[in-house]
């Protein structure tokens, strides 16, 4: 009996030590995420947080894809994007589902039970006599509000997304990776880009795959291609590879080239559709050299939506070009991966090619700095890792030369003006430009631009925001140009009101990194002093155009009232002066020398009638057109303009092809046809 009790009570503490360690090795495991996987949990971080801004997040990515694609090749952008709204029974159709009716209805979340339903109608029967009080009193009915027949989510909305361009096109072998790859991409390197994190829509389409399980459809062309590649295909979530369903070459008659991607997507129209619309008109403001078509397809005729953005010029800015590192912008990991990619052999020759604002003689300066281990010709590949945090400390501690903008494309002043009047028509507009600055090592250039009155345009301030020609929409509160706006400028002293005028505050960031703030990306913080310092001295510098706009507009306009009033009271003034002639002329003595000769000539005049009130009022009327004329005359020589006025010049559009050189200047762009 002891001996059978003692060893099941070992034989229970050896299966509870198995299991202990069963349970320790089964924590122990390490397990590993792909990217598209990472991606898909914490798809917030990407812009798809919920429905409708994942439709508006995608509808951004392959717009921006599509301009980047076209400006590649300096061909000017034609883009057309259409979002089409899918039936529940159209959608099951497309994934051959077949519809059910619902058989057992508490099953469901939108379920109302009765007492739901009596609570419901009770409060529907209230506001109906409340509605009829008002009615029977007279009072102006207003719309009440809609009574939610149950808690129901309601039922999800797909819509198919197609965005076509003009494009590069995509070579026919590299399309999978391009899509069905996430981290994958062309724009890496420190470059002015648009975008996030490069996923564009690979995004999308993991956002497909989570909501509807359909794929993504790519038709894609390059420059004399004789065939069009078409390609369907999802993406492999847990192994981050594209899975091909059809990938094959179409015939290409036309010698299309471009792209064009289709996508079926969830997503909410209702409400994101005020923030696409805003969306692709700050598009057109910030590439006025693009063309927009947009259309809304749905089921109720009445919500369909077409709007066409027109191209306004055929200038387009100066792409943006690759740049080096500054040495103050890198940290040991980055200088370790440049040693590593580097085809350069010694340490000298890779501090000078590999950096910017290093020359031949000042590496030899700090090659001679870093210590006796250090030496020009040593090799850069034996490089140790504390030698390299040596040089990472140097890097910090030396002083460097400013790197220059001319690797970053702004819109620059002329394509911003032409942007605001074609989308705004405001009253006035006044644009400014800043000089190239440095925040961290990285150039950016800041673009500014205030209009006042124009076409739907809210009475206050009306902040439009753009990092590297994109507009940012959402978290405006947050953002340096919205603080700065708001309560660094003191409109008043401009002649502005902040509260009763059309207020619109352009403000473009360009720059090889721009610091944004939080996982969404979409605001700039306030605690930059560069930035903000930039910020606020451009719009600034167009308050100060405005204002001398607004001081000329106002002197006008008084001159204008000066000459109406002196109008109004040219026939009083005549009768009176009449009367008063008359008077003197009935009791003029010819023989007595009373008046010098001019005034004894005028009482004749006035006595023998050759002078009436009528002559009088003549003669003011010429006397205020000639105060007024040398009024305006004297304005325009103190202003600069022309002291002679202006005839109208018209200039006939040349016929056919022509050659031509394009002189640009922050404010014009003159073409020189040869």
């Amino acid at each position: 009996m002891d001996s059978s009790r003692g060893s099941s009570d070992e034989l229970k503490r050896t299966n509870k030590g198995r299991s202990k360690t069963n349970c320790m090795e089964k924590e122990s495991l390490l397990k590993q995420k792909s990217p598209a996987e990472f991606f898909a949990e914490n798809k917030n971080i990407a812009g798809f947080d919920n429905p409708g801004k994942s439709l508006y997040t995608t509808v951004r990515e392959l717009v921006e894809n599509a301009l980047d694609s076209a400006e590649s090749i300096s061909q000017l952008p034609d883009i057309e994007l259409i979002i089409e709204e899918i039936t529940k029974n159209k959608f099951n159709t497309m994934i051959g589902l077949v519809d059910r009716q619902r058989v057992d209805e508490e099953l469901y979340d939108d379920f109302e039970t009765t007492k739901a339903r009596e609570k419901r109608l009770a409060k529907e029967a209230r506001m109906q006599e409340i509605q009829a009080k008002n009615v029977a009193l007279g009072k102006k009915l207003k719309e009440p509000p809609a009574i939610k027949s149950g808690k129901g989510r309601g039922e999800a909305s797909f819509f198919k997304v197609t965005c076509k361009d003009n494009g590069r096109g995509m070579p026919h072998d590299e399309i999978p990776n391009m899509f069905g790859r996430v981290l994958s991409g062309t724009k890496y390197g420190l470059k002015q880009t648009r975008g996030k994190f490069g996923l564009g829509a690979k995004m999308a389409l993991i956002w497909s795959k989570m909501s509807t399980g359909l794929p993504i459809e790519i038709l894609s062309a390059t420059r004399g291609q004789n065939y069009a590649s078409f390609c369907r295909l999802d993406i492999d979530i847990h192994q981050n590879i594209p899975h091909v369903h059809l990938h094959e070459k179409r015939e290409n008659k036309d010698k299309w080239h471009g792209a064009e991607i289709q996508i079926i997507i969830e997503g909410n129209w209702t409400t994101y559709r005020s923030k696409i619309l805003h969306y692709m008109r700050q598009m057109a403001v910030i590439t006025p050299y693009s063309q927009f078509f947009f259309k809304f397809i749905s089921g109720i005729s009445e919500k369909n939506l077409t709007i066409r953005f027109a191209r306004r010029t055929d200038v387009m800015p100066p792409a943006p070009l690759e740049t080096k590192h500054h040495p103050s912008a890198v940290d040991i990991l980055l200088i370790k991966r440049l040693i590593a990619e580097t085809s350069k052999q010694t340490l000298q020759q890779f501090l000078q090619h590999e950096f910017v604002n290093i020359s031949k003689s000042y590496a030899e300066r700090l090659v001679g700095e870093m210590g006796p281990d250090f030496g020009p010709k040593m090799a850069v590949k034996n490089l140790t890792s504390h030698q390299i945090v040596r040089i990472h400390q140097l890097f910090r501690q030396a002083k460097f030369d400013d790197p220059s903008g001319d690797c970053l494309s702004p819109a620059g002043e002329y394509n911003l003006r032409l942007g605001i009047i074609k989308e705004l028509q405001p009253d006035m507009v006044a644009t400014c430009s800043s000089s190239p600055q440095v925040f961290e090592g990285h150039p950016f250039i800041v673009e500014a631009g205030i209009s006042l009155g124009g076409k739907d345009v809210k009475q206050g301030l009306n902040i439009f925001r753009f990092a590297n020609r994109i507009p940012l929409l959402f978290e405006q509160g947050a953002d340096v140009v919205t603080r700065t706006a708001m309560k660094k400028i003191n409109w008043s002293s401009y002649k502005i009101n902040q509260m009763q005028d059309k207020i619109g505050v352009f403000v473009s960031i360009v720059s090889t990194k721009v610091p944004f703030k939080g996982t969404g990306k979409e605001y700039i913080g306030d605690d930059i002093t560069e930035i903000s310092s930039a910020v606020k001295s451009a719009i600034k510098q167009c308050c100060l155009q405005l204002r001398s706009k607004i001081v000329k507009k106002l002197q006008a306009r008084e001159r204008q009232e000066r000459k109406r009033n002196l109008t109004r009271y040219i026939p009083d003034a005549s009768r009176a002066i009449m009367d008063v002639l008359e008077e003197m002329a009935q009791n003029y003595e010819p023989k007595r020398q009373r008046y010098d000769k001019e005034d004894d000539e005028l009482l004749n005049k006035i006595a023998s009638k050759e002078i009436t009130e009528t002559t009088f009022g003549e003669s003011l009327s010429q006397y205020v057109e000639q105060v007024d004329y040398e009024m305006a005359l004297e304005y325009a020589t103190q202003s600069g303009a022309s002291e002679e006025p202006r005839e109208p010049i018209y200039l006939s559009s040349l016929e056919g092809s022509y050659s031509y050189v394009d002189l640009h200047s922050p404010v014009f762009v003159f073409r020189l046809i040869t």
